[in-house]
């Protein structure tokens, strides 16, 4: 049985021990409230490295993905987002740009966003993995625990009990 978490109610608790994302993000997959351990990528308008890292096992991660913040092109996909699905992870976090935004809201798949273009990202191979990457005011690193719902997003360096 999965446990839910309040962002709200992390912060009241854990106010001192945890970092506060900035508003920027929207919801985009079928599941609005989701956490899990934290893994990272950083990577620019180029979502190959997101593929690799996806058809990996999630074991009930949360892919982070730093791309600057580029509204140019899209990181993400249905096609994606249902290997994410069918390979175990909880949810992605993109600080940056995704697309299919219908089909992925049916997933049962925590997805933030910054925004939907068409438009989809080059392939080329590049990209970091399992590296510090920060925006939008929180540092994320990889095996932090990352809690996401309605209210925003809070990183915590333990799981909360």
């Amino acid at each position: 049985m999965v446990k839910f978490f309040k962002t709200a109610d992390l912060y009241d608790v854990y106010e001192e021990n945890l970092q506060v994302c900035q508003p920027g993000f929207h919801h985009f997959g079928g599941h609005r409230s989701f956490h899990g351990r934290i893994a990272t990528l950083k990577c620019f308008e180029d979502n190959s490295m997101v593929s690799k890292l996806l058809g990996e096992p999630g074991l009930g991660r949360i892919l982070v993905v730093d791309t600057g913040g580029s509204h140019h092109c899209a990181m993400l996909g249905d096609i994606l987002a249902q290997k994410a699905v069918d390979n175990g992870w909880a949810g992605i976090v993109i600080f940056g740009c995704i697309r299919d935004a219908a089909e992925i809201g049916a997933m049962p798949l925590g997805l933030m966003a910054l925004a939907a273009i068409p438009r989809k990202s080059v392939k080329k191979g590049l990209g970091e993995a399992g590296i510090p990457v920060k925006f939008l005011g929180v540092t994320f690193r990889p095996g932090e625990w990352l809690y996401a719902d309605q209210d925003g997003i809070v990183v915590l360096a333990e799981q909360a009990q």
